[in-house]
């Protein structure tokens, strides 16, 4: 992109051409040619100029002071107009009494004058002056990008989120490979998904603060690279302890982009467009658990390959964005774009004066433990928008991860399905998820009437309403799901139609909760969206672990009418946010809320 400098109007009081711009007026007239230097304003040039202090006098105050003034010194007729409106005060600054000087002694010129006040900081009323922000239609900031280079970004966001999410279940179908080689139960292998998932609780913790300090970038790209080097340490390990401890660590570097892509988009796109980049967002990472397993099992029945080429493959890919996202991704960041362009300004101007508030921002020990590993976390404590958000995406979120071993018990166990084709029930899912795609994209026309009917301002609560729509599909697709795949005598089409329901359900829930925390939080939505991974990861790494016990001893129907019946529960939590959502958010103390 072009890089531009920001400049003040050429019709308007410019600081910093002031200080560059040499004086060409006598040193002994002082008036409209005097140039005024970058640290002092027009205004209080002139006020201090005129104000000196008087000789003592026991006449009133207010008697004679003009003739006090005009015997104080020679003054200009405007001078002796201004000094007779306000009491004569003590002289307010050095470069003042370096104009006075110069008025009386005729020994020092504009330069000198210049100089004297250049040196000086700038008074705290003018430090506003040289605050650097984004003008208006500016090409540095992210939300004025062309949206073709927007959609380029935003594939990359999404290709990044989808090495992470991807890398969680395509090792699902190896558990009895990987059991009959290390010598572990069946059910100790599904440790190998949990605790990947369990690292995605865990990552966001670190990577949150980092992307809001150091960028997006940064706290993406180099924890892809670490997710490929600990796939490939899964696939070269020799006993089960070094499998389950390389595939939390890459769950760890893997949540980076599950975790901060959602706050990337929030940088780039305007409230209205922003819905529609997190539609594909959300496909990146619903459809990363829902299509790996059929990668999987097409791996992992190929006497070739083998159970470790599931990690190989992982590496591969996730290798390949990073170097596309190194070499082509941008930082999006606005206070990290804002503190360079802050840094540019100083650099060509010779200005010290110009700054950003995110230059006083560091990342020490004591920040991360007191200010920015705990945001996540108090946030999920603290705001009770975020808790109840999390808590529902979170149950919805763990049940996509219990179909990672509730599937093989009704299609490869119960019906008999060869490997690869008992996973084939998982498209069903991802076609789930895409029809939810068409539901969310519809709201949005719906969605931009209300924010320009709100000046230009998200409305979280407008996000919340198709949220009904997948609430219901959700719950109606686990019943459906619970009473038709455990009977053989149904065809099987019957159960997969209802996979469908269950994924339109969750990506539609999913989505619109991630709207929601991104138009509350602003920019504090990395940690909005941290806590909120980090609660749905500890379930959704909880939620496999007591499937198989749960599903064989209760049987598929009456295990699955028990989470419908939770889903159930659920179905008016959007409602209670439509109706309560705005009061909650002016009782926040991260939410920017207008009066």
């Amino acid at each position: 992109m072009a890089q531009t400098t920001a400049r003040p109007s050429s019709d308007s009081f410019s600081p910093t051409r002031a200080a560059l711009t040499p004086s060409s007026s006598p040193s002994h007239a002082p008036g409209p040619d005097l140039k005024i230097s970058s640290t002092t304003s027009p205004k209080s040039s002139l006020k201090s100029s005129s104000s000196r202090k008087a000789p003592p006098d026991t006449r009133p105050p207010d008697s004679h002071r003009t003739s006090d003034l005009e015997n104080a010194g020679q003054l200009s007729p405007s001078d002796i107009e201004k000094a007779s409106r306000s009491p004569a005060r003590d002289v307010e600054e050095a470069g003042s009494s370096n104009v006075l000087n110069a008025e009386r002694t005729g020994r020092s010129d504009s330069s000198d004058v210049e100089r004297a006040d250049h040196l000086q900081p700038p008074k705290p009323k003018d430090q506003d002056a040289y605050l650097v922000d984004w003008e208006p239609n500016d090409p540095d900031n992210p939300k004025n990008w062309s949206t073709t280079y927007k959609a380029w970004i935003t594939f990359q966001l999404g290709m990044l989120a989808l090495s992470g999410s991807s890398a969680s279940s395509i090792i699902s179908p190896a558990e009895q490979q990987i059991s009959a080689y290390t010598g572990v139960s069946a059910e100790a292998t599904i440790l190998t998904i949990s605790l990947y998932i369990l690292g995605f609780a865990f990552g966001p913790l670190c990577w949150a603060p980092i992307s809001e300090v150091w960028g997006r970038k940064w706290s993406m790209i180099p924890a892809v690279f670490g997710l490929a080097l600990f796939s490939i340490g899964t696939a070269t390990s020799q006993n089960f302890a070094s499998i389950i401890i390389t595939r939390f660590f890459g769950g760890v570097f893997g949540s980076s982009p599950i975790s901060n892509v959602s706050a990337a988009l929030g940088d780039i796109y305007h409230p209205k467009a922003r819905g529609t980049a997190v539609t594909f967002y959300a496909v990146a990472v619903v459809g990363g658990p829902t299509i790996s397993p059929v990668i999987g099992s097409a791996i992992v029945v190929n006497p070739k390959l083998g159970w470790r080429w599931t990690e190989y493959i992982i590496a591969i890919w996730v290798f390949a964005i990073f170097a596309l996202t190194l070499l082509c991704m941008p930082e999006v960041y606005a206070p990290v774009l804002l503190k360079k362009k802050a840094q540019r300004l100083r650099k060509e101007t010779g200005n010290s004066a110009w700054h950003h508030p995110h230059e006083d921002i560091k990342l020490d020990f004591q920040s991360i433990v007191t200010k920015h590993l705990s945001r996540p976390l108090r946030m999920l404590f603290t705001e009770p928008m975020v808790t109840c958000i999390a808590i529902y995406a979170s149950f919805c979120y763990a049940l996509v991860y219990l179909t990672l071993e509730v599937f093989p018990i009704v299609f490869l166990d119960i019906r008999a399905w060869p490997l690869v084709v008992s996973t084939l029930p998982f498209l069903g899912l991802f076609v789930g998820v895409l029809f939810a795609v068409v539901v969310n994209l519809g709201n949005q026309p719906r969605y931009s009437r209300i924010v320009d009917a709100n000046g230009g301002k998200p409305v979280p609560e407008a996000r919340l309403q198709p949220m009904i729509v997948g609430a219901v599909s959700f719950a109606v697709g686990l019943f459906w799901f619970g009473w038709t795949g455990g009977n053989k005598s149904i065809h099987w089409v019957v159960p997969v139609i209802a996979t469908a329901l269950i994924g339109a359900g969750f990506n539609i829930i999913f989505q619109q909760c991630i709207n929601f925390l991104v138009d509350t939080y602003m920019l504090y939505a990395a940690s909005a969206v941290s806590a909120n991974t980090f609660l749905r990861s500890v379930l959704a790494a909880a939620f496999p672990l007591f499937a198989r016990p749960m599903f064989n001893n209760l049987g598929v129907g009456p295990a699955m009418s028990i989470l419908g019946a939770f889903a159930t529960l659920a179905i008016p939590v959007p409602l209670i946010f439509m109706k309560y959502g705005l009061r909650l958010r002016k009782m926040s103390k991260f939410a920017p809320v207008d009066d």
